[in-house]
């Protein structure tokens, strides 16, 4: 049974205040009172661990020098390794039953962002072995999820016109030899999150489409 999932637009929001949002849609999906859910909300700067981050190796400047900087740290329950979120970059919480199809999840996950890139013009491709989308040699969206209860939170990071220098004071999801990168970078313009925004929305619609959105019993 495939049932339609909403869209709700958390405008800014702090990180943390976010989380509490998406820990009581989580729980309402799971308990079938809330229709699965994409949450899109921007971030003021921050920066996450997942469950695999190593605080002294992959941050690489001082929390001191994040404070200075209005650099705020959290670890969470998310996969993955440390990552940033900050203005600029849209980032979405797809709250969707996933039960153990996770690696279909993933590269639906991708597959949506990678329509949304080729609406500009770029070839963008998912990457299994390094989770995320990237062009070339250069990741433009961080993924990373968590699943309980069989249904799935935390999501996708997309750098629209994201601050890239702030990703210097870290190495990206623990990857030593790649880049990260922006679409305004990649395009050399000015680019509107608002309208990427809407874009990923009809994005997402269209790849789950034929979604399977039921849960699982536990």
């Amino acid at each position: 049974m495939s049932e339609t999932f909403r869209v709700t637009d958390l405008g800014t929001l702090e990180y943390l205040k976010a989380w509490d949002v998406q820990h009581e849609v989580h729980a309402g999906v799971a308990r079938r009172e809330l229709p699965p859910t994409l949450l899109l909300v921007e971030h003021p700067a921050v920066l996450t661990l997942g469950r695999k981050a190593k605080e002294g190796e992959n941050i690489i400047v001082p929390r001191d020098f994040l404070s200075e900087q209005g650099i705020a740290v959290h670890a969470i329950e998310r996969g993955g390794d440390v990552t940033y979120h900050g203005p600029g970059q849209l980032v979405g919480y797809p709250i969707f039953p996933v039960g153990r199809r996770v690696r279909d999840f993933l590269r639906l996950l991708e597959e949506a962002l990678v329509r949304t890139l080729s609406r500009y013009g770029l070839e963008a491709t998912g990457s299994p072995g390094y989770a995320g989308v990237w062009v070339g040699d250069e990741k433009v969206a961080a993924i990373g999820v968590a699943i309980q209860k069989h249904v799935a939170f935390h999501g996708f990071a997309l750098n629209v016109s994201t601050n890239l220098e702030h990703f210097s004071y870290i190495v990206p999801c623990g990857i030593q030899d790649r880049g990260v990168t922006s679409l305004q970078k990649l395009l050399g313009r000015e680019i509107n999150v608002q309208e990427v925004k809407a874009f990923v929305e009809e994005d997402f619609r269209q790849t789950f489409q034929d979604y399977d959105f039921s849960i699982p019993e536990l």
